[in-house]
This record gives C-alpha cells, sequence and structure tokens, in this order.
C-alpha cells in the first residue's frame, strides 16, 4: 500500500509539472500581453513593467523562475490587480468548495438512492420514472440547466432571489452543478445493484434468512460502491470545471469566476496559479478515490 501510494504521488507531480509546462508555454504562443489592452502605457512604461515581472527574458527562463517561485511558496502577484494570487485563490476557493462540495455530496447521496431504488423495482413505474430523469438530466449541459433555473424561478416565478453577495442562496447553483453527475451516479449504482443482487454470496444471505434491508444495504451496496467511487474523481474535475460557467451565470464570485476573468485579462500569473490549483486537487482527488478501493473493498491489492 505504502508503495503504491509513492508511485502515486510520484506521477501525481510528474503529471503537475505537465500541466503547468503546457498551460505555461502555450500562454506564450497567445498573440500579445497582459499590458497591451492599457492606451495609456507608453512603450517605456511596458518594457518597465515586463522587466519587473520577468516578461523580458527568454519563455524557457520565465518557467524556471515561476516554478522556483512556487516551489518556495511564492505564488506571485495578479499583474492587473497587483494582489497577491495566493491570499485570493484560497478566499475565492473557499466559496467554490462550499457550492462544489454541497453539489457533490448531493449528486453522490441522491444518486445511490435512486439507483438502489430503480434496481429494486426494475421494470416497474419507479424504475422507468428515475430513468427517464436520468436520462433527460444527461443530455442538459450545466448551463443552459443553470440558465433556465434562473430564468424561470428568479425572474418568472419569483421564488428565489437572485444571488447576493450578502444574502447568498445557493440552491439553484447546487441543483445546476449537481444534476449531471446525480445522473450519472443513478445509472452506475443501478447496474452495479442489479449485478450485485444476482451474485452468489446475496442469494446465500437470503437463504440463511438475513433481513432484506441487511442484504440490500450492508451486501449489495457495499459492493456496488466500486464504479461509484471510479466516477467520484472525474464528478469532482466536472464539477469544479463546470463551477466556472455556472458561477459566471448566477454571478457568485468563486474561483472559476477568477479564473474566466483572469484568462480575459491576460493574467498569466493568475492564470498558471489557477491551472496548478485546480491539478493539484485532480490529484489528490484521484488518489484518495484510489485508496478508498481499499476501504470497501479489502480484497483489492495495489501494486
Amino acid at each position: 500500500m505504502a508503495k503504491y501510494i509513492i508511485k502515486r504521488v510520484i506521477l501525481a507531480i510528474l503529471s503537475i509539472l505537465i500541466v503547468s509546462a503546457i498551460t505555461f508555454f502555450v500562454m506564450e504562443l497567445i498573440p500579445g500581453g497582459p499590458f497591451n489592452k492599457e492606451k495609456a502605457t507608453s512603450a517605456q512604461a511596458q518594457a518597465v513593467l515586463e522587466e519587473r515581472y520577468n516578461l523580458d527574458k527568454p519563455v524557457q527562463v520565465q518557467y524556471v523562475l515561476y516554478m522556483r517561485n512556487i516551489l518556495h511558496g511564492d505564488w506571485g502577484v495578479s499583474l492587473k490587480t497587483g494582489r497577491d494570487i495566493w491570499n485570493n485563490i484560497t478566499s475565492k476557493f473557499a466559496v467554490s468548495a462550499r457550492l462544489g462540495g454541497t453539489a457533490a455530496i448531493l449528486a453522490i447521496i441522491a444518486g445511490l438512492i435512486l439507483g438502489s431504488l430503480a434496481a429494486l423495482t426494475r421494470n416497474r413505474w419507479p424504475d422507468r420514472l428515475i430513468v427517464f430523469f436520468t436520462t433527460l438530466a444527461t443530455a442538459m449541459p450545466s448551463f443552459v440547466l443553470a440558465t433556465l433555473l434562473l430564468l424561470v424561478f428568479c425572474l418568472q416565478l419569483r421564488l428565489i432571489p437572485v444571488w447576493s453577495p450578502t444574502n447568498p442562496n445557493y440552491i439553484l447553483p447546487i441543483i445546476a452543478l449537481s444534476l449531471y453527475p446525480m445522473a450519472y451516479v443513478t445509472r452506475l449504482a443501478k447496474t452495479s445493484m442489479l449485478d450485485a443482487l444476482g451474485q452468489d454470496y446475496i442469494r446465500t444471505a437470503k437463504a440463511k434468512g438475513v433481513s432484506t434491508v441487511k442484504v440490500i444495504f450492508l451486501h449489495a451496496l457495499r459492493n456496488a460502491l466500486i464504479p461509484v467511487i471510479t466516477y467520484v474523481g472525474p464528478m469532482v474535475a466536472y464539477i469544479l470545471t463546470g463551477s466556472m460557467v455556472v458561477e459566471n451565470i448566477f454571478t457568485i464570485g468563486g474561483l472559476g469566476t477568477e479564473f474566466v476573468t483572469s484568462i480575459t485579462n491576460r493574467d498569466y500569473p493568475t492564470i498558471m496559479a489557477v491551472t496548478l490549483f485546480l491539478a493539484i486537487l485532480m490529484v489528490i482527488a484521484n488518489l484518495l478515490t484510489d485508496i478508498a478501493y481499499k476501504l470497501v473493498d479489502p480484497r483489492i491489492t495495489f501494486n
């Protein structure tokens, strides 16, 4: 187990380095620069700014300097606002984590419940109803759903107030982010549950007189969790990246909004920092997913 974790950590570090290199060098290929939009900036002033932020050096040197600063805990400052990027990321991520974390938990719990119910009522009306709505949910992108929710519940029916920083309401953003992963988890849980219910150990447990509740939730559901756990890592990635559009639709000042704004402003240090931060979150989520396999099924071995 320890050997496997060490190997995964090394691969994670390599993945982060590859992501950082691709992001950094692709940004350099984009025409223009972060100070080109400032009409009042003279050529001399722009040269001073580029020298201050090491933009006058060769791109390879810029990358080495940037990664060296990152290793020392210096994430840099924004080229547009002059604020410390790390403090800005942590404050913005608190909003995104609250939104995305709630959406992820809701998607997993509701998906497992609906998937189990669909499996237990196979080919009956609850199963058909669940399949219909999950198919509809998987076909609707989060930004389309977010726009419809905003239009119907905020503007037309006025049941839920529009987002306000002083009085935040996370109901609609959470629904918009969680519906697709919830539908996917439901389909995975149903398929896995049907497979588990057909296994010999389930028939043996029933023959021994074990109650139906214990058979379903203690034996069948536990073994049906493996495919769901596999999806948790990509689901976190989907929610974090999908929140960028949803946050903009609901004007939530989270990390997704900060990332989109930094791209629009060509704020290179902020783009790099947010990309690295999200990449680190992804590799940690995938590592924790693999470790969770062992907790759910002790028979699994790691090499």
